[in-house]
């Protein structure tokens, strides 16, 4: 079992409403709920308390833990309270709640960091801020933290392939010569001798961007990938640039590769150049119900409601809301919580495009085998999960899936597998505790 020499996927119906939309800077709301766990990793501890005068910029979370990220205040204004409350990521945590005063004020630390050896580039990309923003939510100056000279490429992940989300594109399209730069910081200070940027077939301005800015360079080509889901999943961007498989247990280190998404070098590039670390999120915001869908620059902690009445409001109640693609995104059960770093999409829908559909049997008609990316079973895997066999669920090898939903996507049963899988994972790995 492996990766086969062609991955497999799905096509999906792109709906790209927002392509070609400028990112739009949303205004400084009235308040900002900034949270203190927004990665991969250990929460930071707040640094500041109610009453606090802050600045944008300004660290006002950090951790001493090696996987963290520190976090910055996205606003200038007070601090009116460190709460408790939970997040969109469905737990209980610390967040800071700022009352914003509208100046904008950048605190006095917001200098470009000097930089004059790897340890320097380490540090500043820890102090950036910057966290994978792709979704994976990894923090940058881990990532990054490795032996100069041990990775042969770096892949920038610039696939899009989700439906609906825009926004890397137009990012692409506006930043083009920034991104190239933090490219080259990265190779520069990592050793790294190869680059490939990997893009849909279907942004072809895209692609003529970067080839226009990089006339001339050959350590850094772009890869016109296919239009197929999921192109842009870490493994599946490695294999279709490089050739090279990543299998489970594996690290993208282990193939000689690291993935970075093109908006999170982007943020680190603005960070080298001007001192100002990750305060604000690039987002598109559309769905059947949304008024004026289109792609927005948000402050850290702007409430996702707040966001969605910038872009005209809702012409009915949703059905359901989604963070990030309606693939692998994550729904929500309100609107009343706050933009994460990761986030890089809202999505919201009415009943007509939400709605459950009913399950019925499987036929066995293997679709859902000839979609996955993974070469699994998910059928298999399926039954397995139901039967609670955790032995068969490690032989039709479960922790190799990457909650993709190419499966489920595909399946004229309406089998909810992508969420069955996620759970049967979860029970292989706490068998394996034991």
């Amino acid at each position: 079992m492996g990766l086969t020499k062609r991955l497999s996927g799905v096509h999906v119906d792109h709906r790209k409403n927002t392509a070609g939309m400028p990112i739009i800077p949303m205004p400084v709301p009235e308040k900002v709920y900034i949270p203190m766990s927004m990665h991969i990793g250990a929460p930071c501890k707040p640094l500041v308390k109610a009453g606090d005068t802050v600045k944008v910029g300004q660290l006002i979370g950090d951790t001493d833990a090696r996987i963290g990220a520190p976090i910055h205040s996205s606003v200038s204004g007070t601090v009116e309270a460190v709460i408790q409350g939970m997040t969109q990521l469905g737990k209980t945590d610390t967040s800071i709640v700022i009352k914003t005063d509208g100046k904008q004020e950048l605190a006095d630390t917001v200098v470009p960091p000097e930089i004059n050896s790897f340890e320097d580039f380490i540090k500043a990309a820890r102090d950036s801020g910057v966290v994978g923003l792709g979704g994976a939510s990894f923090p940058m100056g881990a990532k990054l933290n490795i032996k100069p000279g041990t990775v042969d490429y770096l892949v920038i992940n610039g696939a899009e392939c989700e439906p609906y989300i825009t926004v890397d594109h137009a990012v692409m399209l506006t930043y083009t010569r920034d991104i190239v730069d933090g490219i080259k910081a990265i190779m520069k200070w990592l050793q790294i001798p190869n680059t490939i940027i990997g893009i849909e077939g279907n942004k072809p301005d895209a692609i003529k961007a970067f080839n226009d800015v990089l006339a001339g360079d050959a350590s850094i080509k772009v890869h016109e990938l296919r239009q197929i889901y999921p192109q842009g999943a870490e493994r599946v961007i490695i294999y279709e640039c490089t050739g090279r498989k990543v299998s489970y247990g594996m690290l993208p280190l282990n193939a000689g590769c690291i993935v970075a998404n093109v908006s999170s070098v982007l943020k680190l590039q603005h960070y080298l150049k001007t001192g100002l670390p990750l305060v604000s999120k690039y987002i598109t915001v559309d769905g059947n119900i949304v008024v004026h869908p289109q792609n927005v620059e948000v402050p850290v902690g702007t409430m996702i409601s707040d966001v969605i009445e910038f872009c005209g409001g809702l012409k009915e109640e949703p059905k359901k809301i989604v963070l990030g693609g309606p693939m692998m995104g994550r729904a929500i059960p309100r609107d009343d919580l706050a933009v994460m770093k990761a986030n890089s999409a809202i999505l919201c829908f009415n009943g007509a495009f939400a709605g459950q559909r009913k399950e019925t049997a499987c036929i066995s008609c293997g679709r859902c085998v000839a979609a996955c990316p993974m070469g699994l079973m998910p059928a298999k895997i399926s039954r397995a999960f139901r039967d609670k066999d955790v032995e068969m669920l490690k032989e039709y090898e479960v922790l190799y899936c990457m909650d993709c939903g190419s499966c489920a996507y595909v399946c004229p049963a309406r089998k909810p597998l992508n969420f069955e899988f996620r759970q049967a994972k979860a029970m292989v790995m706490e068998a394996s505790k034991k």
